[in-house]
């Protein structure tokens, strides 16, 4: 990391996002027709021009403040105007006149034109900070929204940290701009143009004289900003990453400290923030030489401007007031330009921010419905999967020629080891990925003809991994149907047994839960995921073995509710311990992303195939993924002891 930045004069260039690097169907989550590629915002000039688009949309207000920002620039001009006709004034007139000039009432204007001058220039700062706050308002609006219109596979290549460093970071970045720089850079341009045009208009080869220092000045400027943009691009995307981390780090508290990972952690942590340090460095240290490069070469015209003046004023050429004016034109001339140059440092900063917010704007979303897509009522709840298959990568299938019937009200259980696509399955069957080859149907109709937000309405989730959101007890289970009433709420606790805890604790069910639910044990925030299931009154259920994190004895008594719960209701159950799947319907055993065995618990048991193996292994303790392999390895051995007990080809399997 510290090797990277040894030479502070040369210029880094930002490493290329992991997302870019993947595969096009691992980042757009493998839907019909690929993705459709969009237009990034990898430039400052595309960048600006949609950061445009945002203030546009308050023309009016945007051209008062502009209006107001040239008349305090015209101000700004008038004071030292002003100064120099006086002493012109004086001079012509003689000392001996100057008591009849009316320095009163001159003293009053001069008074008047700076207070002026601050009384405008503070107006047009307050509407343009409100320009910006309403703007900045929208912009983090838009892709909050965005975010979730996004398919679930882009959260699973970014981490959560990182993307709220664009929320709140990269946006900051672009209100300080808007609040202060914007504004900075208009009234430095109208400055700098009515300088140089009163100047000409005064004394052309002064003005020319003055202008020997911009060639230096943009020499200057251009070599350190072309070394202080990446620099800056690479410190926010390096910030981002680190907050990224810091989230990751901060969330796997309980596991870095179980392994002892502790001085592992923080020399990572290090490491990142290390990189901020040494690009934040030389960003500010070789941005700070411009106020210095300035600083001189304003000096330098100031002294080009008095010594050439002094001689042309000797020679009657100019007047003593024109070379004042010009002395105080001069510092105004490259005042504009020194603030423009600061000024740039931020406006690179803040681009660099607005470049990461367009990236993730830029996202495709999930792929939009279909023009015949339509919401679907209360169903009766038979799915059928035809010939199903689905890859992320091309050649890669994670699931193959996947047919089966779901039947109203039935309970499927999904049995199979790690990676055999049963999350996959269920994935596709609530539209969270689109298949590749082979349909869907819920009740006769395509999946693909039903509306997303219809088609999971009618589905109720209870995963492995509960999640709950930070509010109290009954916020957390109304969330299932935000209508329910009290009554209502409660009565779903009892049918997940969790009313008994819930009463226990102190406030009940008013009492507030931390970020995920900390604060319970995870088998009553199981619980209450179940009471939240069970509230929402779905057609369809999915329990990723949603009794994993509970007793066996309240294991019995939620058996009973979700027994109560399935009734009548199409249910896809993954199970991770197959005592708990004997009920089932239909237990759909899964493989290498293919089907390999369906039926009852008792038919699959009289088969003597894959399922009885993993079975009677999973009895004698093995866990389901040691059991699929040693059942997997038994029924290969099996196979090839009848192929040459047969002496002739392989033997068919019994089942499909």
């Amino acid at each position: 990391m510290r090797e990277r930045w040894l030479d502070p004069f040369r210029v880094p260039q930002p490493e290329t996002d992991s997302a870019a690097s993947m595969p096009e169907a691992a980042q757009g989550g493998g839907h019909r027709g690929g993705t459709r590629p969009k237009a990034r915002a990898k430039n400052m000039s595309g960048t600006l021009r949609r950061l445009w688009g945002y203030l546009a949309e308050r023309k009016l207000k945007l051209t008062a403040v502009l209006a107001l920002v040239a008349l305090s620039s015209g101000l700004a001009l008038l004071g030292p105007y002003l100064v120099g006709q006086a002493v012109d004034l004086y001079l012509d007139e003689g000392a001996a006149n100057a008591p009849d000039f009316p320095w009163g009432w001159f003293l009053l204007l001069l008074g008047g034109v700076y207070v002026l001058t601050s009384a405008v220039s503070w107006t047009h700062n307050v509407w343009m900070i409100s320009i910006a706050q309403e703007t900045v308002y929208r912009l983090r609006t838009d892709l909050f929204t965005h975010l979730h219109r996004l398919p679930i596979p882009f959260y699973g290549r970014r981490q959560q940290g990182e993307i709220m460093s664009r929320l709140t970071n990269d946006i900051e970045n672009v209100s300080g701009t808007l609040n202060s720089s914007a504004i900075q850079i208009f009234s430095s341009v109208l400055t700098l143009v009515g300088t140089v045009s009163v100047m000409l208009w005064l004394s052309p080869l002064l003005t020319l004289l003055t202008f020997t220092v911009v060639p230096l000045m943009f020499i200057g400027i251009r070599w350190i900003t072309r070394r202080t943009g990446p620099l800056f691009k690479v410190r926010q995307r390096s910030l981002g990453e680190l907050n990224g981390y810091i989230e990751e780090t901060l969330s796997g508290q309980r596991i870095i400290k179980a392994f002892s990972q502790e001085e592992r952690v923080q020399g990572e942590f290090r490491a990142r923030n290390e990189g901020i340090r040494a690009a934040g460095f030389w960003a500010q240290t070789i941005s700070g030489f411009i106020p210095k490069v300035m600083n001189s070469l304003n000096n330098l015209s100031f002294a080009i401007v008095a010594g050439i003046g002094g001689i042309l004023a000797t020679r009657d050429v100019i007047t003593v007031g024109t070379i004042i004016v010009f002395a105080e034109y001069s510092r105004q001339f490259t005042r504009p330009l020194n603030d423009l140059a600061n000024q740039w440092n931020t406006l690179l900063s803040a681009i660099a921010g607005a470049e990461r917010v367009f990236e993730i704007m830029d996202e495709d979303t999930e792929e939009k419905e279909d023009g015949a897509a339509q919401p679907i009522e209360r169903v009766l709840g038979e799915v059928r999967f035809e010939h199903v298959g689905f890859a992320y990568d091309e050649g890669k299938p994670i699931l193959s020629g996947v047919s089966f019937t779901a039947r109203p009200g039935e309970m499927i259980a999904l049995v199979g080891p790690t990676g055999a696509g049963k999350t996959t399955l269920i994935n596709l069957l609530s539209r969270f990925y689109e298949p590749t080859e082979g349909r869907i149907t819920l009740d006769g109709r395509d999946l693909a003809s039903i509306r997303r937000d219809s088609l999971r309405s009618q589905m109720a989730f209870v995963l492995q991994d509960s999640f709950l959101f930070e509010g109290t007890i009954r916020e957390n289970i109304r969330y299932g149907r935000l209508d329910a009433t009290d009554a209502e709420v409660e009565e779903a606790a009892k049918l997940a047994n969790a009313h008994s805890f819930i009463v226990r604790l102190k406030g009940g069910y008013d009492k507030r839960l931390s970020a995920d639910g900390s604060g319970i044990s995870s088998g009553q925030r199981q619980l209450l995921a179940i009471a939240r299931a069970i509230l929402a009154d779905p057609s369809m259920l999915v329990l990723d073995e949603a009794t994993s994190s509970i007793d066996t004895v309240t294991e019995i008594k939620i058996q009973e509710g979700l027994q109560r719960l399935m009734q009548g209701r199409t249910s896809f159950v993954i199970a991770h311990r197959l005592g708990t799947i004997r009920e089932a319907d239909r237990i759909l055993v899964l493989k290498d992303g293919r089907l390999l065995e369906h039926g009852s618990h008792e038919e699959l048991l009289a088969q003597d195939g894959f399922y009885a193996e993993l079975y009677r292994s999973t009895q004698r303790g093995e866990s389901v993924d040691s059991a699929s392999e040693s059942a997997g390895s038994r029924v290969s051995e099996a196979a090839e002891a009848d192929v040459q007990a047969a002496g002739s080809g392989p033997k068919r399997s019994s089942f499909k």
